[in-house]
């Protein structure tokens, strides 16, 4: 009888040791991005290249007489592999914040940690299909083994998560969402030291990884962009005092 009882403690608490790792996983499981190992973003391009675009175009020889989604394929190939590096590997800056009593201007510098070059061969496009001007179609992207670690290795506690939405020219095409991408960086690391630090500083450095599906959209001619980061703070140059 005894030996039953004991018997029965046993599987009591295996049981609720299975019920507990469930419940752990499960909440893990709900808060982990559907990012992590396959990325998987609908991207659009418009079907016909703003005067501008078309003209300088002309300028390096081309005349115009691309097929008629000749020219949204080429944009979603420079809008892709720039969106999926950003998440992949990342972006590093170099912000200068804007100083009125020092004549300065606000400038930032992006630059990629790793060239998206290396990534355009993993990416595939397909389901493409026409809405209004434009062309869409889903981009997707898995992660290998290393790329996964480096993923969990931004999402530790150690990185903040920042936010930002940006602003870019239309008729720029792709040269023009970079443009909002840039600016939605540049509001999200403002946003966050403004919070930190009392005084302007010369510069702020880091280096950041867009965390979640970018939104994208129009809005008054302009495109704009929604983009959460992890942080990876680096060095706060101060103006030096005499």
């Amino acid at each position: 009888m005894e030996k039953n009882i004991q018997i029965i403690k046993k599987i009591f608490l295996s049981l609720l040791f299975i019920a507990f790792f469930l419940l752990i996983g499960t909440q893990a499981w709900a808060q982990t991005p559907s990012v992590i190992q396959n990325i998987r973003i609908p991207l659009w391009a418009e079907l016909d290249a703003y005067p501008a675009i078309v003209n300088a175009g002309d300028e390096e020889g081309d005349k115009g007489d691309e097929g008629q989604f000749d020219y949204p394929i080429k944009s979603l190939k420079e809008i892709a592999p720039f969106i999926i590096e950003g998440m992949v590997y990342g972006w590093e800056f170099y912000y200068t914040p804007s100083d009125k009593q020092r004549n300065v201007e606000e400038i930032l510098e992006v630059t990629e940690i790793v060239s998206s070059d290396l990534l355009k061969s993993g990416i595939e496009y397909s389901s493409p299909w026409v809405t209004e001007s434009r062309l869409n179609c889903w981009c997707s992207y898995r992660r290998n083994e290393s790329q996964v670690q480096n993923y969990y290795l931004w999402s530790s506690i150690q990185n903040p998560i920042v936010q930002g939405r940006g602003y870019g020219s239309v008729t720029l095409g792709f040269e023009g969402l970079r443009e909002a991408a840039n600016d939605a960086l540049k509001n999200a690391i403002r946003t966050y030291y403004r919070n930190l630090i009392k005084n302007k500083p010369k510069a702020i450095t880091g280096k950041v990884l867009i965390r979640d599906l970018p939104q994208i959209g129009i809005d008054s001619g302009r495109y704009v962009i929604n983009l959460d980061f992890f942080l990876e703070c680096g060095k706060i140059i101060k103006y030096e005092i005499y």
